[in-house]
């Protein structure tokens, strides 16, 4: 008796790697001790969030006792919210945002799929680079849409915009970035965003439909040697934000993020209802509102980025130490090295009898490299130096 859809049972068996390796951790945690497995699989900030965090959640329990304190509100979010989060991005973006361009989500991930519900008929094509975050495949299906790729550039992972062009049919309906990236760390730069704004202008004229650029920008506070993370804004009417609060507040959990529709889209107030529409209709309703309440005593916060900086210095000085090959990451927090020997999933497999734990580029639609996720202790970091070094070693001694 078939309990599951073909599409979820499919979906299972070739899971994210990022949760197998995850899991993995825990049996190794399990045997060995937690403080001797070095488990770089998982992108779950480590860091306590910022102190004001803690205060306002006191704040926030004495409001408790009121009527109504956590009761339904509009599916965009809490107006004051909205309001709140208008004057930051629009700080950050550089263009001035209106309240009326934002709705409260929960996280990015249900800001994607509330744009994707709102926006993608059946067989409509999401084109990415890869390498990729895998479940941006998962988002479109859900909406019976394709996932195409397009291959980021060899050595560097910038953004290949002949080759994107190349890859657009009429079928075409998002192309979707992620800068500062999972999982290379690469930030696009102005120069190469506007001549991707430039071919996706040309590539417009005489399209019933709009092609969309998604930004996801969860990344955008963890730049690296002050390194601009531009903004599409300006440059691309078209241009849909998306982000959350999950990495620069260490509140992955807390699932509260925003679509931000660009003021100077044509259409904008329809798409903005129609995202506000899938909010609900999707069964999210609305972000949850103990998270809306802490975002708007705590918008502006932010962990200390340095200390990210520091562990890229560690985790710099442990992979050049064992000879590994790989392109500095100027953003997030991700090394993607190539793999010794070539087969990453042989690789990682490699540095688990090492108890480290690392994410083959497989699972990001890359073979061939790996991915270190560097929200762990300096600490840690230096530990594991001995074990990337003998995983090296095994693969140069065949």
């Amino acid at each position: 008796m078939q309990i599951l859809s073909s599409q979820v049972k499919g979906y299972m068996e070739r899971s994210s790697w990022i949760r197998r390796m995850f899991e993995a951790g825990i049996e190794l945690k399990k045997q060995y001790g937690a403080d001797q497995v070095y488990d770089f699989s998982l992108g779950n900030p480590d860091l306590p969030p910022p102190t004001c965090v803690c205060q306002s959640l006191h704040d926030i329990a004495e409001e408790a006792a009121q009527p109504f304190a956590f009761g339904y509100m509009p599916n965009f979010g809490y107006p004051e919210v909205r309001e709140a989060l208008a004057q930051h991005v629009s700080a950050e973006q550089g263009v001035a945002v209106t309240p009326d361009c934002l709705v409260i989500t929960c996280g990015a991930a249900g800001a994607i799929n509330t744009f994707f519900r709102a926006v993608i008929e059946p067989g409509d094509e999401l084109l990415c680079p890869a390498p990729y975050f895998v479940e941006y495949g998962f988002y479109v299906e859900n909406h019976c849409g394709v996932l195409k790729t397009a291959p980021a550039k060899a050595g560097t992972f910038d953004l290949d915009v002949p080759a994107l062009e190349a890859a657009i049919t009429d079928k075409t309906r998002v192309l979707l970035i992620n800068s500062p990236n999972n999982p290379t760390g690469v930030v696009y730069s102005r120069q190469t965003l506007v001549e991707l704004a430039a071919m996706l202008t040309r590539k417009n004229a005489g399209r019933a439909r709009p092609i969309f650029l998604l930004a996801d920008e969860p990344y955008r506070f963890l730049a690296f040697d002050n390194i601009e993370v531009p903004s599409l804004l300006p440059l691309y009417p078209y241009t849909v934000v998306v982000s959350s609060f999950s990495k620069n507040l260490s509140l992955p959990g807390a699932r509260v993020g925003y679509a931000l529709v660009n003021p100077a889209m044509p259409g904008k107030d329809e798409l903005v209802s129609g995202i506000i529409l899938a909010n609900r209709i999707l069964g999210f309703v609305n972000a949850p509102a103990l998270a809306q309440k802490l975002l708007l005593k705590v918008l502006g916060s932010q962990v200390d980025a340095d200390i990210y900086a520091q562990r890229r210095d560690a985790m710099r000085q442990v992979l050049d130490a064992a000879g590994y090959k790989y392109p500095l990451p100027r953003g997030a927090f991700y090394f993607f090295p190539e793999a010794p020997g070539g087969d990453d999933v042989a690789f990682v497999n490699t540095l688990v009898e090492e108890r480290i734990l690392a994410v083959p580029g497989k699972g990001f639609g890359c073979p061939g490299h790996f991915r270190l996720a560097f929200c762990v202790d300096e600490d840690v970091i230096r530990r594991s130096a001995d074990g990337f070094k003998r995983a090296m070693d095994k693969v140069n001694k065949g």
